[in-house]
């Protein structure tokens, strides 16, 4: 019997924790695998900085001074891991959460602006999605302009987005939300269209012999259908959306957020800030992104749907 049909054959409790004890260990083994290459990296990258260092205060080393150097570098080329986790402990328990050294104060400045676009780009794209599947010329007229859309590189759109809603008054938040709303739209509007249209076409006529209406037949078989879909378009335009709010702060020489700590790294050669930033955009969609599973399995298990 295979581990699989192990799994299937034991009570829905015990089938969980098989589950997570059958996916620990290969993660594990690609973590540790991950990490000895970055290590290895990290000494490649980072030996000539630390011979010519050496060389320039004119000391005598050994090749296991040289190798300890590489790995702790104050502007490696490419950081150690535990570099990186150190600056991520000092940027984040060290310091005060209102203070603008703190890693969190620039998290949450880009979190609101996420979040603000995220729901814009969730409203646009379901409303998209519903209007072209119901409205057949807005299907030929407005899908090819949105597929367009996402040929327009960001880095390209972002400043002109911020130069023109700026020339009217608007500032802040709300510039860093369009960017974001303007990424995550797509993916839900293409999703969400899917979805709508995975209810066969004899499950629709057979609302119709029992003469349901249009808003019958979408709320009773479309919509329920199309969740598991919205879902999946909604994890891929969380995590986009984080994107867009930070690269919506590149242009605009923010004074806060991931993009404007990422900016202030690269200014003055702060790798290993560069790297802390980019890992804590990381954990924050992946936050996100399980907050969106976690109310997915709410909304399944209101509807009866039993997991996998």
């Amino acid at each position: 019997m295979t581990t699989e049909a192990l799994i299937l054959a034991a009570p829905p409790a015990r089938r969980k924790v098989l589950r997570r004890e059958g996916t620990t260990g290969p993660v594990l083994v690609v973590v540790l695998v991950i990490l000895a290459l970055w290590y290895v990296a990290a000494i490649f990258m980072n030996w000539q900085g630390v011979t010519d260092a050496f060389s320039r205060a004119g000391e005598q080393h050994t090749t296991g001074e040289i190798l300890l150097g590489t790995l702790d570098q104050e502007r490696p080329v490419l950081p150690a891991p535990h570099q990186i986790v150190a600056e991520l402990k000092k940027t984040v328990f060290g310091i005060a959460i209102t203070s603008r050294r703190n890693l969190l104060f620039h998290a949450w400045v880009t979190l609101s602006s996420t979040l603000l676009g995220f729901g814009l780009g969730a409203l646009l794209g379901i409303v998209l999605a519903v209007l072209i599947v119901h409205v057949k010329t807005l299907e030929r007229s407005l899908m090819p302009w949105i597929i367009s859309s996402q040929t327009i590189p960001i880095l390209a759109i972002a400043p002109i987005i911020i130069v023109v809603l700026g020339s009217i008054g608007i500032t802040g938040l709300f510039p860093k939300a369009i960017i974001s709303a303007y990424l995550c739209f797509f993916p839900i509007t293409i999703s969400m269209v899917k979805g709508l249209n995975s209810p066969d076409l004899i499950q629709r006529d057979l609302m119709r012999t029992y003469s349901a209406s249009g808003a019958q037949i979408f709320w009773k078989l479309r919509l329920p259908a199309s969740l598991s879909y919205l879902f999946a378009g909604l994890k891929v335009a969380v995590a986009i959306s984080l994107v867009g709010a930070i690269v919506g702060e590149l242009p605009t020489g923010a004074q806060a957020g991931l993009g404007a700590r990422l900016l202030a790294g690269s200014y003055y050669g702060q790798t290993i800030q560069i790297w802390a930033a980019l890992f804590g955009a990381a954990i924050l969609a992946s936050i996100l992104v399980a907050i969106v599973s976690s109310v997915e399995r709410i909304v399944n298990r209101r509807m009866g749907v039993r997991p996998a």
